[in-house]
């Protein structure tokens, strides 16, 4: 007997709770991320709390599991749904925290999930000065993915003003997220 969507990914779910297993808990935590993109899975993906799980996960030691629930909320904060609780759920700064991670995959997914989240309500916070610094940074990374994706952040959601604050700021200080490692 096939089992249906919601009790499938219930069982990842409760796998990934229960598991000792650090290389179980990453593959279980990929799976989930995989299922975030698909929209059939949004409201059963919201019922078992997944966003909140991808959340808790973001502070973690585990480099693979935090690199895995920042990719899951990228792909959840395309519906709108899913970016309020996030929102909501003051999900923003841990975002944030992931770009200082010295794996590029995981800081791609963290600017691409600011984009995601950036509402004239939200961007006082996506777009804060330490943010716009760091994109400065990435702008200027040898990793062509990094800096093409961090200019555009710039360009598109931040003002001159903020990113001229930030220029001024940075020469001003030799302290700041490292770029991530190729």
């Amino acid at each position: 007997m096939e089992l249906g969507r919601l009790e499938y990914l219930q069982a990842l779910v409760t796998e990934f709770q229960v598991t000792d297993s650090p290389e179980a808990k990453e593959q279980v935590l990929a799976n989930l991320a995989n299922f975030a993109y698909n929209p059939k899975n949004y409201e059963y993906l919201r019922q078992l709390q997944v966003p909140d799980l991808f959340l808790d996960t973001l502070t973690e030691d585990n480099e693979t599991l935090v690199e895995f629930a920042v990719g899951g909320l990228c792909n959840l904060c395309l519906d709108k749904t899913n970016k309020d609780y996030i929102l909501e759920a003051n999900g923003v700064e841990p975002i944030i925290n992931c770009l200082s991670s010295s794996n590029e995959e995981t800081v791609m997914s963290a600017v691409t999930t600011l984009m995601y989240l950036t509402t004239p309500q939200s961007r006082q916070q996506t777009t804060a000065l330490p943010v716009v610094e760091c994109m400065l940074r990435f702008s200027l990374s040898a990793s062509r993915r990094l800096s093409n994706l961090a200019t555009v952040f710039l360009e598109d959601y931040c003002t001159p003003l903020q990113v001229e604050e930030a220029r001024n700021l940075s020469k001003h200080t030799a302290v700041g997220i490292p770029l991530p490692k190729d």
